[in-house]
């Protein structure tokens, strides 16, 4: 019995990386282009004001807008099955929990983002030169970052009655989560005056702990202790809402 239930839960999580990821790759390559163009626009354009002192910075800064952007982008494509295609109310009434469609259409918001990850992966490999303890630690950032986002954009897609008013919420969340936090550059570059403001975002607790990783930032010990326990807190407690109060099925 737990094997069958174990094969169905990956036959979900396969379908919604074939609807969600390959489908739109194959049939509309376009959106390949649109996923690299973010991470790699704001790369460049850090790289050439900074002549290349920023490289490794914006490296990771790119590789964390990635995460963020394709799991904040996922609640587009969750509304879009849920109020135009009306799939959302043939997996409630199947045997498909809210978690394992979470969890399938977040491995596809992954494949999307693959391109792009690649290879931003292939330069931090040939240009950081991390040490394997902090590949380790970044890819723990990583994981907790997209963790969050994808979580978020779960819920609101739940809550949503229109496509456009997702897309709202994308521009919101993009200017909130990767725009107010020094991702691409240290937060020593802001004033100590406003320097607050960026903790307000997630992803500013995982930039350090990236930054400070590879030698791009020296944090004292308890800081980096705080921003791990501070951004664990965050993401746990967004996926737990994100389960428990999602608009999951319609009262």
């Amino acid at each position: 019995m737990k094997k069958s239930v174990k094969i169905s839960t990956l036959n979900q999580i396969y379908a919604s990386v074939l609807i969600d990821a390959v489908y739109q790759m194959k049939n509309y390559p376009i959106t390949l282009a649109s996923n690299i163009i973010a991470p790699f626009s704001v790369l460049i354009l850090i790289i050439l004001v900074s002549h290349g002192q920023l490289l490794g910075i914006s490296i990771i800064g790119a590789l964390i807008t990635a995460m963020i952007s394709s799991g904040v982008n996922l609640q587009i494509d969750l509304s879009h099955i849920k109020n135009d295609f009306k799939l959302q109310d043939m997996l409630i009434s199947s045997p498909t929990t809210a978690f394992t469609y979470m969890l399938g259409m977040a491995m596809a918001a992954l494949v999307n983002a693959l391109p792009a990850l690649t290879v931003l992966t292939g330069l931090a490999i040939l240009l950081i030169h991390a040490s394997v303890f902090a590949a380790v630690t970044i890819f723990a950032v990583f994981s907790l970052i997209f963790a969050f986002s994808v979580a978020l954009g779960f819920m609101l897609s739940t809550f949503s009655t229109d496509i456009q008013q997702n897309r709202a919420f994308v521009s919101i969340l993009t200017v909130i989560l990767a725009t107010i936090a020094p991702i691409y550059y240290p937060i020593t570059y802001i004033p100590a005056s406003i320097r607050d403001i960026a903790y307000l975002s997630p992803a500013t607790y995982a930039a350090e702990i990236a930054q400070n990783a590879i030698g791009a930032l020296s944090l004292p010990v308890w800081h980096v202790e705080l921003n791990w326990l501070a951004l664990g807190a965050i993401c746990g407690a967004l996926f737990v809402i994100a389960i428990k109060k999602s608009h999951w099925a319609d009262p």
